[in-house]
């Protein structure tokens, strides 16, 4: 990955809708150089897609972290739990006494509480803390 592939994705992170025209303008390559790149980008999985986000005060259902602490070898063993849960938007490998920090959001709580179960249900998982947010304050991920 080279400055302008950088540049092209900085661009990208701070509006993802921007035209391919304004892109290469501001990175100073063709039109076609910067979609093809972005291509590049996109099959290479570095751009892996784009999203919306909201604002807390605009969403509906809930949201919520939960630690998992799981008796597998790897953490890799165990990610396929999640894979499987639709509402699960992101999952990471931490330090600390427990394994991994998962996000998800659901429509509601009754959804939420059978997403916990799930996971609960499977033998690998040792020990779950559910934490429910309740504002956002600072995302500094958001465009």
């Amino acid at each position: 990955m080279d400055k302008f592939d950088q540049a092209i994705i900085q661009a990208l992170r701070q509006d993802a809708r921007r035209s391919i025209s304004t892109i290469a303008d501001e990175v100073n390559l063709s039109r076609s150089a910067v979609s093809e790149r972005i291509k590049k980008l996109e099959q290479s999985g570095v751009i892996r897609g784009y999203q919306v986000l909201l604002s807390e005060s605009q969403k509906e259902g809930v949201s919520a972290y939960f630690e998992i602490q799981h008796k597998c070898p790897r953490c890799a063993d165990v990610v396929h739990v999640f894979h499987a849960i639709p509402e699960v938007l992101t999952c990471h490998g931490i330090s600390g006494d427990m394994d991994l920090l998962v996000y998800v959001h659901a429509p509601s709580m009754r959804r939420l509480h059978e997403i916990r179960e799930y996971i609960d249900t499977h033998t690998d998982i040792v020990k779950i803390k559910t934490h429910v947010v309740m504002s956002e304050w600072i995302n500094n991920l958001a465009p």
